[in-house]
């Protein structure tokens, strides 16, 4: 694909499991689109970087001006995938002893409260390490943790090859003492991803707390990974976060420069973007759909609807939203309202 302006492009990508496809923004204005394989390694080994490429016009051979970019904004389905197909990294929960199995356990919610079989989902953890520790609700710590039992535990984990850590502890998101001692022993054992509760979801309610928790630990390393491919590649090809900022600061009002970060930012699940070395597991499952949402609303205000119904067809089950309408635990009480009747979730 041949350009022929100059200055600065910004581009817009949605890596999805099959496809990529790309908005990119021309100096002048002027939109492009751009599509192709989210996977083609006898090509190429990142579809937005390439995609890059190829609406740049540079070989690979060549370097990406550092001066070419002024903005990538990507939301992905990496995690989503890897989370569906469970495919995250091997992850181990360290939480208080006596409640090894809160998080499958869960709150007991049933679909079909007459089922006879009950059919639990797979856990994203593999082994459970129970602590002897706790903290009264008011801080009153009645059970001094364990530190060299707490680092045997741990060793043994990280000796049968496990590299992830999700650490949920009893009233952890208010007093977090205990779990930050863990967090350096497993930081000093050497596993690679340590997520702790009182950071990730810092709220009250374990079973909650625990699975975003557990989300973060199991998906961050593969978005993590990924995100350094995407990184890796664009600084192998000229275009360095210095200079991304750069181009970015030059564009802002006086008295906003050197307030921005770097050019690369992902979509997260509320809607929002993250800053690439921000962007953590526990925020990326509906990076893709998200986007998609924030478009269409976008897309409708700008033509004048303010009632709109959007469907996200990808790889995996259709996404829907509705402005207008009635949810229910009650699948007769839920519905969707039109212009003069309503359609029933069944329907």
């Amino acid at each position: 694909m041949t350009t022929t302006s100059t200055g600065p492009w910004q581009f817009w990508i949605d890596r999805g499991g099959t496809f990529t496809d790309i908005v990119a923004k021309r100096p002048d204005g002027q939109l492009i689109i751009h599509k192709l394989l989210s996977e083609n390694p006898e090509r190429y080994q990142d579809a937005g970087v390439q995609g890059i490429r190829e609406i740049l016009d540079i070989p690979v051979d060549r370097p990406i001006p550092s001066d070419a970019i002024e903005a990538i904004k990507m939301g992905t389905t990496v995690a989503t995938n890897a989370l569906l197909e469970r495919k995250g990294d091997r992850t181990v929960l360290v939480i208080t002893k006596g409640f090894q199995d809160a998080l499958r356990i869960g709150y007991q919610n049933r679909p079909n409260i007459f089922a006879r079989e009950i059919v639990l989902p797979e856990m994203l953890y593999e082994r459970v390490i129970e602590i002897e520790e706790r903290y009264s609700a008011q801080g009153e710590e009645l059970i001094p943790i364990n530190l060299a039992e707490t680092r045997q535990s741990l060793q043994a984990a990280y000796d049968d090859g496990i590299r992830s850590c999700a650490i949920v502890l009893m009233h952890g998101y208010r007093y977090p003492t205990h779990e930050q001692e863990i967090a350096t022993i497993a930081s000093e054992i050497g596993f690679t991803q340590i997520s702790v509760s009182h950071q990730v979801t810092p709220l009250m309610k374990l079973v909650s707390r625990g699975d975003t928790t557990v989300v973060d630990a199991y998906l961050s390393p593969i978005l993590r990974r990924y995100v350094d491919q995407v990184e890796q590649q664009l600084q192998l090809g000229g275009l360095t976060n210095e200079g991304l900022e750069n181009n970015l600061q030059a564009t802002q009002p006086e008295g906003l420069q050197g307030k921005t970060s770097g050019l690369l930012m992902f979509m997260q699940s509320n809607g929002g973007l993250a800053d690439a070395q921000q962007f953590q597991g526990k925020d990326s499952i509906l990076s893709g759909p998200a986007g998609g949402i924030v478009g269409a609303v976008q897309t409708s205000r700008i033509a004048g609807f303010d009632k709109i119904i959007t469907f996200d067809m990808g790889t995996f089950p259709v996404v829907h939203i509705a402005s207008h309408g009635e949810f229910s635990s009650e699948a007769e009480k839920t519905f969707i309202l039109t212009w003069d009747s309503k359609i029933n979730v069944n329907e």
